[in-house]
């Protein structure tokens, strides 16, 4: 008997394959990062074809368990249950800012902005009160107590070259 396309079994054979297609993809990128070993005789490309190859067995996994019955024991949401699409569009617009301002405005705004934006999003999603500059402030702050000590740490510590807002290399 041939599997209806709309049962879960062959959805989560979908998502095995997208999981599998995204794996291969980044092993195809991986190829043109060069290989030259660095600290430790790792090499850039390490972290990248790792990421790829357990990319590549869940996916293998869970394409078995498509197979074998889908995935078994998934709990069923509350009815009415709804994904909050304005979260999603908050924290969607605080990545994709903060890629487009990533070079414009430096890496510590950029990312704070990005805090800003997410924060919003789960905020509101959680059903929690956003009104006011106080919220705005205080995410804003917070982001940037996030965010500069990591751009420090890299640039600093790290020697890894991350886009500044100024050339002295502190903001």
């Amino acid at each position: 008997m041939a599997q209806d396309k709309r049962t879960p079994s062959f959805l989560h054979a979908l998502v095995g394959l997208g999981v599998v297609a995204i794996a291969l993809g980044l092993a195809f990128g991986a190829v043109s990062i060069p290989s030259a070993a660095g600290y430790a005789g790792v090499g850039p490309n390490f972290l990248p074809w790792l990421v790829s190859g357990a990319l590549f067995l869940c996916g293998g996994f869970m394409l078995y368990e498509a197979r074998t019955g889908g995935f078994r024991h998934m709990e069923e949401g509350p009815p009415g249950d709804q994904a909050y699409w304005p979260g999603f569009v908050w924290m969607s617009a605080g990545l994709l800012a903060n890629a487009a301002l990533l070079t414009t405005i430096g890496f510590i705004f950029s990312c704070a902005l990005c805090f800003v934006l997410a924060a919003r999003g789960m905020r509101n999603a959680e059903g929690q009160a956003t009104d006011g500059l106080r919220t705005w402030v205080q995410d804003g702050v917070t982001g940037l107590l996030i965010a500069a000590p990591v751009y420090w740490m890299f640039t600093k510590f790290l020697a890894i070259n991350l886009p500044g807002l100024t050339q002295s290399g502190w903001l």
